[in-house]
């Protein structure tokens, strides 16, 4: 299965965004109302310049109390991003995800975010595709 698919499967591939400079505090507070576990930061709303998660936002809280929720979303946010393209298998965005130790991975086609898939987006994926590979060895076995 290639990324492409996963995103056909979720439908609406619009990406949550946030401009460099919001506070911590409105981050938060998109992630909460959205129910969603991160926020690409992006000036542009096209280019992802970082990407910001709850983790990020409950690692500081756990160091330094609620004054970090009127940091600049910048001082929290990742920058060095890991991100995959459409025709990318979903196998391998599975391992960079597992290895880099992180949940979200923006879908870049020509510079320019597509769409945002999780690791759980991956994992019903791959659940999905293992069903219908049991149903049809399960078909063979029994010469349907």
């Amino acid at each position: 299965m290639i990324v492409q698919q996963i995103l056909k499967q979720k439908g609406d591939t619009t990406v949550v965004t946030l401009a460099p400079g919001a506070q911590v505090s409105e981050a938060a507070a998109i992630l909460s109302e959205r129910r969603i576990g991160t926020i690409v930061i992006s000036a542009d709303g096209k280019k992802p310049d970082g990407i910001l998660s709850e983790r990020d936002i409950v690692r500081e809280l756990g160091k330094r109390g609620t004054e970090c929720m009127s940091d600049k979303v910048d001082d929290l946010m990742t920058t060095k991003l890991t991100t995959c393209g459409k025709a990318d298998k979903t196998d391998d965005v599975l391992q960079l995800m597992t290895d880099g130790r992180f949940r979200h991975m923006p879908v870049l086609e020509e510079g320019e975010m597509i769409g945002l898939i999780s690791v759980g987006d991956v994992v019903k994926a791959r659940l999905a595709e293992l069903a219908m590979e049991k149903d049809a060895l399960q078909g063979m076995i029994m010469g349907h």
